[in-house]
């Protein structure tokens, strides 16, 4: 009986090295354009062609993809939203859609410039 258990241990710590090996050995993944930029932002709506301008909503900014965020609002006026971002010179921006995403890491790499649903808005990570 002893001898039954020992063969059923080991076959199973057999079954299980390899699994161990593979999970140490997955590389981790490279951060790309929304690891740069995900984050919580603070600061105001500017200009609304559906409202009025509003201080103080945040901004939070997660990412969803390879390169793809997804931005949301703790303003109702502002529709939840994904973008999918780009790297041109200096600044990461909006690779495609009607949603404008800027940040220019060379000026002010905190300052996020945002257009959705026709509002603007001006916010700076915190």
């Amino acid at each position: 009986m002893r001898a039954y258990w020992i063969r059923v241990l080991t076959l199973l710590l057999a079954a299980l090295l390899p699994a161990s090996a593979a999970i140490a050995a997955t590389p981790e993944r490279k951060p790309d354009l929304a690891d740069m930029v995900a984050g919580t932002y603070e600061g105001d709506i500017i200009s609304d062609a559906r409202g009025s301008s509003k201080s103080g909503v945040t901004i939070t900014v997660v990412r969803s993809g390879k390169n793809v965020v997804e931005v949301s609002c703790d303003c109702a006026r502002i529709p939840k939203v994904q973008i999918p971002l780009e790297k041109a010179m200096d600044a990461i921006l909006a690779a495609s859609g009607p949603h404008v995403f800027l940040i220019d890491t060379a000026r002010d790499p905190r300052r996020l410039s945002l257009t959705i649903d026709d509002a603007s808005l001006s916010v700076e990570r915190q």
